[in-house]
């Protein structure tokens, strides 16, 4: 293996020099993290790609937990490096932000999603062949990771416009779909939320066309994260921002109120086919 051919392959080459380093077999490190020996090396000639479980077994093997060394970590730059570029930065952000706005069309945002209508989303992925099961399987837990990081003491204002496509668009199943749409019922209800749809009658006066993500820091300033169907991008700049932010000033100005959102979601809810 090559460690400069990707970062997968660079995992899979310090893996088996660790394990050569103290004269261990496939078969012995197997037995330590309890795995098998045919896991150990598909790992290290890049065939599988390591999960976070396995990371932090070897971790405990080799004495590199909470180190610079650290397969954790390792996996975690992996993990990263196959998102959207300047969304680890966003997602960084995002858990410091004091208010987040989103807007989205044809699927519910992912800080929305249940567990279900996420492993329904990332099981396409595998099906279609862009993602193993153990990679979907780490994006589910990595999403509730991150819905997580917003409940602390002072959460944050979260303030969601959806496209009425994203309540419409079955993902899952009728019973995925029905927990889904009941959670986006609950969720209008907290009181640091704010619940809007986009109808389809708004028509050409909806300002947006793609996904958008607002966040205010704590200390007021604000920053936008916009993506494409291969890249996106963080952007701080005012002069580009601002419009962002008056486009969305619009757009809730345009949308149905909460109780009228929630009133459309439960009869969308209730006749999901």
């Amino acid at each position: 293996m090559n460690p400069e051919a990707s970062p997968q392959a660079a995992f899979g080459a310090r893996l088996r020099s660790s394990r050569e380093a103290r004269g261990w077999k496939q078969d012995d490190l197997a037995d330590l993290v309890k795995y098998s020996g045919r896991h150990i090396s598909a790992v290290e000639t890049g065939r599988k790609p390591p999960t976070l479980r396995f990371s932090r077994g070897l971790d405990t093997v080799f004495g590199f937990t909470a180190t610079s060394e650290s397969f954790e970590r390792a996996w975690g730059e992996l993990r990263h490096g196959s998102l959207l570029e300047g969304f680890p930065e966003y997602l960084g952000q995002e858990s410091r932000a004091a208010e987040i706005r989103l807007f989205d069309l044809g699927v519910i945002p992912g800080l929305l999603q249940t567990p279900e209508y996420a492993t329904a989303m990332e099981e396409g992925n595998v099906k279609r062949g862009t993602l193993s099961p153990e990679q979907a399987a780490e994006r589910v837990e990595a999403l509730v990771e991150r819905q997580a990081a917003l409940v602390r003491r002072t959460p944050p204002m979260l303030i969601v416009v959806l496209d009425e496509s994203c309540i419409r668009r079955l993902i899952g199943g009728r019973e995925v779909m029905e927990r889904q749409l009941a959670h986006l019922i609950e969720f209008a209800e907290q009181p640091n939320t704010v619940l809007q749809l986009a109808p389809y009658s708004m028509g050409e006066r909806c300002p947006f066309s793609r996904q958008v993500n607002l966040l205010t820091m704590p200390d007021r300033s604000v920053m936008s994260y916009v993506e494409s169907q291969t890249n996106g991008y963080l952007d701080r700049e005012l002069t580009s921002v601002l419009p962002l932010v008056r486009a969305y000033h619009q757009l809730q100005a345009a949308a149905l109120s909460q109780a009228e959102s929630v009133a459309m979601i439960d009869e969308v809810r209730k006749g999901t086919p």
